[in-house]
């Protein structure tokens, strides 16, 4: 008889053998990590200590708290596609827990080299953990990223339309466009492939032998599993995504206006987008010193000047990436302590 579907229940893991000060001494290791990659990322790339402190003492505190609750639904926004997707596929996560394993991914993301690879193999493991199948957690980092290459495609087409229906006569460089729509039919290719395959009458396979083939093996399942999901589940991790990136897109404008910078939402959502694509190149862990330089340059060439500039900057990447670094090792120090007893959609 088959079971109704059901929230995966979580239940207290036994009592640590570890002392609870060696897990604050792990916390403390990650904020001392943060303060390093600090120092490294933005030595040499910050004005005068006085006149910084100043612009950031005369900042306005009510658009640095808009600012941080922006950040916050970025967050969510990727959590709960997650959750949906998860759904989608066949189990349901409690939304606390889904949310500590973004924060800890998340860190590992931004603290780490190939910290995207990581990242999403760390959300797999919490994820088997919680009683998700392997291939069912490859396929829900397959969907998230295909979705997230469209979401930033919608908010780049966005911000290229309103450039142009602000100023018609505006011009807009072909390469980041290219760029933008050559990723973007790659991902519309690998949705549309990933579905026709899996419509195809199951074929007898044989064992794939050596690691190699069976990482392959693995991942081709994956991607078949997350692109046979209805058109509807694509549109609901598409509309998170775009979420996703619209709120940290808003979280920088809020940290700007903070500073009192004269730049318009539009004109930052160019530099924005430009500074995404080249964050994609892995130069850094969590682009750090290329992402802060290249957004200080991108406020300054609009008249900013570089103290109010490097000052939103360091608010926005404050909220978006150092202060997530630390929450995330907390978050993934709570993780290691639960277990689940999972329970499967029939």
């Amino acid at each position: 008889m088959s079971r109704p579907r059901s929230e995966v229940r979580e239940r207290p893991a036994a009592v640590s053998a570890r002392p609870g000060l060696s897990r604050w001494l792990r916390i403390g290791g990650i904020v001392a990590a943060v303060v390093v990659l600090a120092i490294v990322g933005l030595r040499g790339r910050l004005p005068d200590p006085r006149e910084f402190l100043a612009a950031l003492a005369g900042a306005d505190y009510g658009w640095v708290a808009l600012a941080t609750v922006l950040q916050v639904v970025s967050l969510a926004a990727f959590a709960f596609q997650q959750r949906r997707l998860l759904d989608n596929l066949g189990v349901r996560l409690r939304r606390r827990r889904i949310m500590a394993i973004t924060l800890a991914r998340s860190a590992l993301s931004i603290s780490l080299p190939a910290g995207a690879a990581v990242s999403t193999a760390y959300a797999i493991r919490e994820y088997r953990k919680a009683g998700v199948g392997r291939k069912i957690g490859a396929a829900s980092a397959v969907v998230s990223g295909l979705a997230s290459i469209g979401g930033l495609t919608l908010l780049y087409l966005a911000g290229g339309a309103g450039l142009v229906a602000q100023n018609p006569s505006a011009f807009l460089s072909w390469q980041p466009l290219a760029i933008v729509a050559g990723i973007a039919v790659v991902a519309a290719g690998a949705v549309v492939i990933g579905r026709w395959q899996a419509g195809r009458p199951e074929r007898a396979r044989t064992q794939p032998y050596g690691k190699v083939s069976r990482l392959v093996a693995a991942g081709r399942d994956a991607w078949q599993k997350g692109a046979s999901l209805r058109v509807r589940d694509w549109a609901v991790a598409l509309a998170y995504a775009a979420v996703n990136w619209l709120t940290d897109l808003l979280c920088l404008a809020a940290a700007c206006r903070a500073l009192g910078l004269p730049v318009g939402v539009t004109t930052l959502a160019g530099i924005y987008l430009g500074v995404q694509i080249v964050r994609q190149v892995p130069l850094t862990p969590g682009g750090v010193g290329v992402i802060e330089t290249a957004l200080v340059a991108g406020l300054t060439a609009t008249g900013a000047t570089a103290v109010s500039a490097a000052a939103a900057v360091l608010i926005y990447r404050l909220l978006s990436c150092w202060l997530i670094i630390p929450v995330g090792g907390a978050a993934a120090v709570a993780l290691r302590r639960a277990t689940t007893v999972p329970v499967r959609r029939a």
